[in-house]
């Protein structure tokens, strides 16, 4: 069957179908009003991978303790742009010793525009983590295997949770401290 014979069954969007309609149209002197928001790039900003028990610690028995650390920052870089940065700190530990330390700091560039505050921030803390964590999951996985053990596959990690829990936490001392500003998350 030639390309040009194909016909589909499918009925074809018509001119009200909802994903035409999410733009209705231009705005006075083309100005973008809308909000957006979105990852526009990605990348490892530090990264140390430390075997310091090796060849002894291939020897030892025993299921390693895995102790996870993970850092949420955001710094901006122009008035639409921030950098995320989600810092990991893997120690893989038995009864002789260290048997691995990752240290990544993996980082993406969100762009934001006419978002809330409220919204912007969300996005900053929850929301970009969320998109960048299995990115940052398989460069986890991929040194712990390059060191010669199994790969470490992280547990996803609810970032919308440990968000809502941290304005709960910053709520409560606020109260506690009578209206002062907690540190923000």
């Amino acid at each position: 069957m030639a390309l040009h014979d194909y016909e589909s069954s499918e009925p074809m969007a018509d001119e009200g179908d909802i994903l035409t309609d999410i733009n209705p149209g231009p705005v006075p002197n083309g100005a973008d009003t809308g909000p957006a928001a979105g990852i526009i790039s990605q990348y490892i900003k530090d990264f140390s991978v430390e075997n310091p028990n090796a060849p002894q610690s291939y020897q030892w028995d025993g299921q390693p303790q895995i102790d996870l650390q993970l850092n949420i920052g955001a710094t901006p870089v122009s008035e639409e742009v921030h950098e995320v940065e989600l810092k990991l700190n893997v120690t893989a530990r038995v009864e002789q010793g260290n048997v691995y330390l990752i240290e990544l700091s993996y980082c993406g560039l969100v762009g934001m525009r006419n978002l809330p505050d409220d919204q912007a921030h969300a996005f900053l803390y929850a929301e970009a983590p969320r998109i960048l964590f299995p990115f940052a999951r398989r460069v986890v996985a991929d040194a712990s295997r390059d060191l010669g053990f199994q790969p470490l596959m992280l547990d996803p990690i609810d970032f919308n949770g440990l968000y809502f829990q941290r304005l709960q936490q910053q709520a409560e001392a606020q109260g506690a401290t009578g209206g002062a500003p907690a540190a923000d998350a």
